[in-house]
């Protein structure tokens, strides 16, 4: 599949290969402006310190520092998988982005309901999401454990990364 990177804000004539700066992050950013269409993760933007704490509070079943920021049930809930008739996303759909390579759909997140089945080391109950450029998190109750990747790589087929990396992680998992 080929994309039209100028799109995802890459100058004309820039290839995938090169290293471009496309936003410097001043008062004339892209990003400081409100959004012409709101939708729940497009364009999106955060430090990796936010977004460790954020997923803290997922892990810690909505506590953050001592406070409670959403209720426990509320993230059970979201975590679980929502597909019909207990469905995988592959059964759903093709299966060509990285979101599959789990197999179930809670709110917002892929879940893994069946680590055999996808594949993919992982527990049961683990879930994730990725983004755009190659971004991508998860989060293991199991193994309490916490993994950000903040990447930028467009489009995010770009580099097997999240395939990659779980193995390597789970690997280094000593007890």
């Amino acid at each position: 599949m080929r994309y039209d990177l100028s799109t995802f804000g890459v100058p004309a004539g820039a290839t995938r290969s090169e290293m471009t700066l496309v936003d410097r992050n001043g008062p004339e950013s892209q990003f400081r402006s409100p959004p012409a269409l709101l939708s729940g993760g497009g364009g999106l933007v955060s430090s990796i310190a936010d977004y460790y704490r954020f997923c803290r509070m997922l892990l810690g079943g909505g506590v953050l520092d001592g406070e409670r920021i959403v209720g426990r049930k509320t993230i059970e809930f979201a975590t679980s998988n929502h597909l019909s008739s207990g469905g995988d996303l592959a059964s759903m759909g093709r299966p060509v982005f990285s979101e599959t390579n789990y197999d179930g759909f809670g709110l917002g997140f892929s879940v893994v309901l069946d680590p055999a089945r996808t594949g993919v080391v992982s527990s049961v109950g683990t879930y994730a999401w990725g983004g755009a450029a190659s971004t991508l998190f998860w989060i293991d109750p199991a193994e309490e454990l916490i993994v950000i990747g903040m990447t930028q790589m467009m489009p995010s087929s770009s580099f097997p990364i999240r395939d990659q990396l779980r193995p390597q992680i789970y690997g280094a998992i000593v007890d």
